[in-house]
C-alpha cells in the first residue's frame, strides 16, 4: 500500500507547467472511438484515470500507442466487443463516456455501474434521459446495456446540467440522423474541448461553450490530432496550495479565461495572482485576510455549473480558509457527503463547524498539526495533502491512489518546488 510522509511548515517556491485537463482527457480519449480512422490525442496526463480510460479502448479492441511524452495514438479500425469489462468501470466514474460513442458506432454498449469518487449520490439518469432521446434502449439490472438500431436527432432538454452526460449526447448526436438540440447544457472548458475535438472531426457542432448546443449529424468522422486545454482544477490546486503555505509559484501554459470564476472565490480570502500572457504567478506576502461582504457580513464561496465556481474545488478552498483571518461559508451544492472529510481538518486543529452536508463555516488562521489521514476522494485528498503540507510536524496520508487519480507526477512536482514528501510503499 502506497503512503506519502510529509513534513510540513515549509512555504513552497518555483515554476511548474500546467498539466492537461483531466476531464477533457477522458471524454477526448472515449470520443476516439467515433471513428475508424487514426487520432492522436495531445497533453494527455499521465495519470491513473487517463490510463484506465486507455484500457478500456484496448480492450475493446483499439490500437494504441505512445506517441511521445503526454501523446498517444488511436486507432478503432474495429471495435470487437461492446462489452467493458467491470475491472475498469468500477474504478472511474469516467467510463460512463464510453456508452455514447459505442452505441454510436456499434449499436450496443455493456458495461457494469461505474465507480470513481465517493462523495454522494452521483445520478446517471441525465444520461439515460439524453440517450433515450436520440433512440437508445436502455435496461438497468446489475449491468446497464446499451442499444440502438439507428440514431435519431431530438430536441433534448437535460435535468441537470451535467458535464458527462452532455458529453455522452453530444458524441452520439454527432453520428445522429438529422439535428439535435441540446438545452440546459454544460459549458465547462472540459465539454468545449471534446466539441472542440468532434469538430475537428468533422462534426458539426455549434454553441460551444454555451448552455445551448446544436448538433448537425454527419454519416460518419474522420482522424484528428487534437491537444486538450490546461487543468484550470489543477492549476486551482497548485494557487491554494502556494497560499496556504505561505509560498509563492509560477505556473505556466494556462488559459487566463478558465481562472475567472476561481480568481473571485480566492479573492474572497484576500489571494491574487499576476498573468503574463499563459503564465501566472502568485507572489509571497498576500494579505491572507478575509474580504468581507457589505456590511461586514461573512462571504460566501459556493458552486454552481460553470462559469461558476467549480465544485472541485471547494475542498481546497476550505483549506485555505483555515490559514486566512476571518469567517468564510463555504456552501457544497451538489454532492451530499461531500463535505463530511473536513472532520480530518478538525482532527488537525481547523476551526470548522459542519453545519450540514453542504454547508461548513471556517474561521482562521490556525495552526494545523501533522495527522495520519486517509484521502477519500481526488479532490478532498489532494486538499489534505495540502493541509499536511501547511501543517507543523509530520503527517502520513494513505489511500493515495485516490489522489493520483487526478495529478499528474505529483510528488515529484511537489519536490522541485521544495515540499518535504516522500513516496512510500507500506
Amino acid at each position: 500500500m502506497v503512503e506519502y510522509h510529509v513534513e510540513g511548515g515549509f512555504p513552497i517556491k518555483g515554476t511548474i507547467k500546467a498539466s492537461g485537463n483531466k476531464n477533457a482527457a477522458l471524454p477526448c480519449i472515449a470520443a476516439s472511438l467515433l471513428t475508424n480512422e487514426p487520432v492522436i490525442l495531445n497533453r494527455i496526463p499521465e495519470i491513473e484515470d487517463t490510463r484506465v480510460m486507455l484500457d478500456v479502448l484496448r480492450s475493446l479492441g483499439a490500437d494504441v500507442t505512445p506517441n511521445g511524452p503526454n501523446s498517444w495514438k488511436i486507432q478503432a479500425a474495429k471495435i470487437e466487443t461492446p462489452e467493458i469489462p467491470a475491472t475498469f468501470t468500477k474504478k472511474i466514474r469516467g467510463s460512463i463516456l464510453f456508452a455514447g460513442p459505442l452505441v454510436a458506432r456499434h449499436g450496443k454498449c455493456i458495461m457494469a455501474p461505474p465507480g470513481g469518487d465517493v462523495i454522494g449520490r452521483r445520478r446517471v439518469d441525465t444520461h439515460f434521459l439524453a440517450l433515450q432521446e436520440l433512440g437508445v434502449n436502455i435496461k438497468a439490472n446489475g449491468h446497464f446495456i446499451f442499444t440502438a438500431n439507428k440514431l435519431i436527432g431530438a430536441d433534448i432538454f437535460l435535468d441537470e446540467a451535467s458535464v458527462t452526460a452532455t458529453e455522452n449526447a453530444v458524441m452520439a448526436a454527432s453520428l445522429a440522423e438529422g439535428t439535435t438540440i441540446i438545452t440546459n447544457a454544460a459549458s465547462e472548458p472540459h465539454v468545449q474541448d471534446v466539441c472542440n475535438m468532434l469538430n475537428s472531426m468533422g462534426a458539426k457542432i455549434s454553441g460551444v461553450g454555451s448552455n445551448i448546443l446544436t448538433i448537425e449529424g454527419v454519416k460518419q468522422l474522420h482522424g484528428c490530432e487534437y491537444t486538450i486545454g490546461p487543468d484550470f482544477m489543477e492549476i486551482g490546486s497548485f494557487i491554494g496550495l502556494a497560499a496556504a503555505t505561505k509560498g509563492s509559484i509560477t505556473i505556466t501554459d494556462i488559459n487566463p479565461k478558465d481562472l475567472r470564476p476561481i480568481k473571485l472565490a480566492f479573492g474572497k480570502l484576500g489571494i491574487h495572482w499576476d498573468i503574463d500572457g499563459t503564465t501566472l504567478t502568485v507572489p509571497c506576502g498576500l494579505p491572507m485576510v478575509v474580504d468581507t461582504d457589505l456590511g461586514g457580513m461573512t462571504p460566501k464561496i459556493d458552486d454552481s455549473p460553470w462559469p461558476g465556481f467549480p465544485a472541485d474545488l471547494t475542498s481546497v478552498m476550505t483549506v485555505v480558509a483555515t490559514q486566512v483571518s476571518g469567517t468564510v461559508l463555504i456552501f457544497e451544492k451538489m454532492f451530499e457527503s461531500r463535505m463530511f472529510w473536513v472532520d480530518k481538518l478538525i482532527g488537525m486543529g481547523a476551526r470548522i463547524t459542519l453545519c450540514d452536508p453542504h454547508r461548513a463555516v471556517v474561521s482562521g488562521p490556525c495552526v494545523l498539526h501533522g495527522d495520519e489521514l486517509v484521502s477519500p476522494d481526488v479532490r478532498a485528498g489532494m486538499s489534505l495533502l495540502i493541509a499536511a503540507l501547511s501543517a507543523q510536524g509530520e503527517s502520513v496520508i494513505r489511500n493515495v491512489y485516490q489522489i493520483e487519480r487526478g495529478y499528474e507526477h505529483l510528488v515529484e512536482r511537489l519536490q522541485s518546488l521544495g515540499a518535504h514528501i516522500t513516496r512510500c510503499d507500506n
